[in-house]
């Protein structure tokens, strides 16, 4: 069986989820016997796509793209990877992300839908159709389609209009990367919660900074370590400094999965307050580097952590302060999580996600 995955998203992320996903399914399909993986990609800007080095298709690395080239080199992308595709003569194309159309003949043609937050939350993006369009167009054009959760895969028969018989849930997987982390002792003294990704609309940054201070326990105990998503906005700053926090209570860090471990590893709580997730990989690192998790209770977020973690309701600053200080003043708590952690993480892995992929693409051939 031979499978092509397209260009699509490597043009779109230098990092993010979306790509790490893949790159885990390409490399993990590789492996199998039978099964022979081209990412056809020609020109890309992915991080996580330059360090694959056995999946077949040769790929330019475009680590530093002017944005007034971003289109044409789009344009070219796209084009290399359609004659790419087409020599490789695929059994299945992957489709990465939204393409309205696109049709091979004598090919079977998949696509993974993430998640429907521009549907939902189409007001917090400016021009949320631009998305939504194309993504509703490939789901209902697409001979299957993968989704991530059965959050995701409800809304997406419910929004989109894709017939149920046409979709699957395969859930995603956590990098061992995590499983190494060491307490984060040399990168920060004070006691800290943890928030890992972007930090803006529906993420629920700014509510969470609300329920913070709304604790003079937590306030006066722990920092904020933020990690990825950006260096903190004016907007950001500007609220931390109305809520009457410090600069030094809240900081920003960057780094590779390592620092990333590192600071799992070293916090009192991981705090994930989203109002919505497709999956939520953050949740299975920390469980993975034996964080104790804090979450939202919406969407697919229950799906993927289970009992293994202290919930609240992300619209409600009262629920969400209750439920952080439950978990980040209680040693007993905090270690039961944790258990609780590695006994749920055991159900998600790359390669467990990579041969359910397989299964299903045999069946539709």
């Amino acid at each position: 069986m031979k499978v092509a995955f397209d260009e699509q998203v490597f043009l779109l992320q230098q990092y993010g989820g979306i790509s790490r996903y893949l790159c885990n399914l390409a490399q993990c399909l590789s492996a199998m016997p039978n099964v022979s993986v081209q990412v056809s990609a020609p020109l890309h800007i992915n991080r996580n796509l330059a360090e694959l080095s056995d999946v077949s298709g040769s790929r330019y690395f475009l680590p530093h793209l002017d944005t007034k080239f971003t289109r044409p080199v789009r344009a070219l992308s796209h084009f290399l990877s359609g004659m790419a595709i087409k020599r490789f003569r695929p059994d299945i194309l992957h489709e990465t992300y939204y393409r309205k159309s696109r049709r091979l003949p004598g090919v079977r043609h998949v696509l993974t839908v993430y998640d429907l937050i521009h549907e939902r939350f189409g007001h917090m993006f400016e021009n949320s159709h631009m998305t939504s369009g194309p993504k509703k167009a490939a789901a209902l054009r697409a001979d299957h389609v993968i989704c991530i959760s059965e959050s995701t895969r409800r809304d997406l028969i419910a929004i989109c209009g894709v017939p149920e018989e046409k979709t699957s849930v395969i859930y995603l997987g956590a990098d061992l990367a995590f499983l190494n982390a060491r307490p984060a002792i040399n990168l920060i003294t004070r006691p800290y919660l943890l928030y890992v990704g972007k930090r803006d609309g529906y993420k629920n940054f700014a509510g969470f900074l609300r329920a913070f201070v709304t604790s003079s326990c937590l306030k006066s105990t722990f920092d904020i370590v933020c990690f990825g998503g950006g260096a903190f906005t004016e907007a950001e700053l500007s609220l931390a400094c109305e809520l009457g926090l410090s600069p030094e209570q809240m900081s920003h860090r960057i780094g590779s999965d390592q620092t990333l471990a590192d600071l799992y590893g070293g916090a009192q709580v991981f705090v994930y307050p989203s109002l919505y997730e497709g999956f939520g990989i953050p949740p299975l690192e920390a469980m993975a580097a034996d964080c104790p998790v804090c979450c939202s209770n919406t969407s697919s977020i229950p799906e993927v952590v289970g009992k293994a973690g202290e919930y609240f309701d992300p619209t409600c600053p009262e629920s969400m302060t209750a439920a952080i200080e439950a978990v980040a003043f209680s040693e007993i708590r905090r270690a039961d999580l944790v258990v609780l952690g590695r006994k749920q993480l055991s159900r998600f892995s790359w390669e467990k996600c990579a041969q359910e992929t397989e299964i299903l693409y045999r069946k539709l051939l």
